[in-house]
């Protein structure tokens, strides 16, 4: 508990540097693009297009999924995915591949997967943004259930927070976690209810996939977006049971970070 609280204190005493560094990693990460941070619109604009045609015309055959377009219901899911993705593989390697510039400042080291995690936030901030735009004028009006949103952001920059302690540290003492944390995020996007419908799936597929705390993210992006509940009260236990997961996570990535991060220099 005390590693947890000292992270926490970490990331809150340094907010301000998170937010400065978070900005230089993001505009030096498009700095030798001709359209610059556009890309981080273009790139999850041109996926979205492309999953839409393979899953939804290829696949599906343009049918809706339980009375909701194909496009709208992919989109108001797939956001989520496009935050998540780049986080945790630009996070579990944040640590190895800085090590030598961080060596040489001051600041906690716990800080630089929240300040990566946070570069990918303002494109998501801004693709979120644009769907409740396209979702607005396509059938699904801005609603009272958006308010959701900032609960579920929350809960996401603090799984992301929570996995990328463990995989950041994890990366840096042995290389080849970063090669496993690739694969998984390759198979994660299909056991997600993201490309395709998973209620149509017996009961128990469901509660294994369900496991997944990003599962629950998705479904409450969605069910905002959409416009179709509150997520948050729908299913309690599971919301008992995200938060939990998130804390686990949190203080095992705690631990593990506050425990070796004086010797990843050692690693080099």
């Amino acid at each position: 508990m005390s590693s947890m609280y000292k992270v926490i204190k970490e990331q809150i005493e340094s907010f301000y540097l998170i937010r400065r560094l978070s900005l230089y990693e993001l505009k030096s990460a498009n700095n030798n693009n001709y359209l610059g941070m556009l890309w981080e619109i273009l790139n999850p604009g041109i996926q979205i297009t492309i999953f839409w045609f393979v899953f939804g015309f290829g696949i599906r055959g343009g049918r809706d999924v339980d009375g909701v377009p194909f496009f709208q219901w992919m989109l108001a899911g797939i956001i989520v995915w496009f935050f998540v993705n780049p986080s945790i593989s630009q996070g579990s390697k944040s640590i190895y591949s800085r090590i030598k510039m961080i060596s040489k400042m001051s600041f906690p080291m716990s800080v630089i997967p929240t300040y990566v995690i946070f570069s990918k936030l303002y494109p998501h901030l801004v693709l979120t943004l644009i769907s409740i735009i396209i979702l607005h004028f396509t059938g699904f009006p801005i609603s009272i259930y958006l308010i959701q949103i900032p609960y579920f952001l929350f809960g996401t920059v603090a799984l992301l927070l929570a996995i990328s302690l463990i995989t950041s540290t994890l990366s840096t003492i042995v290389r080849d976690m970063q090669q496993i944390v690739q694969a998984i995020l390759r198979v994660m996007i299909y056991l997600l209810p993201v490309l395709w419908v998973t209620f149509s799936l017996p009961e128990w597929v469901q509660s294994v996939m369900k496991i997944n705390p990003i599962f629950y993210l998705v479904e409450g992006y969605r069910h905002a977006l959409l416009g179709q509940g509150w997520y948050i009260t729908a299913d309690i236990p599971y919301t008992f049971y995200f938060w939990g997961v998130v804390l686990v996570l949190f203080w095992i990535g705690s631990a593990l970070h506050v425990k070796f991060r004086k010797h990843f220099i050692d690693f080099l």
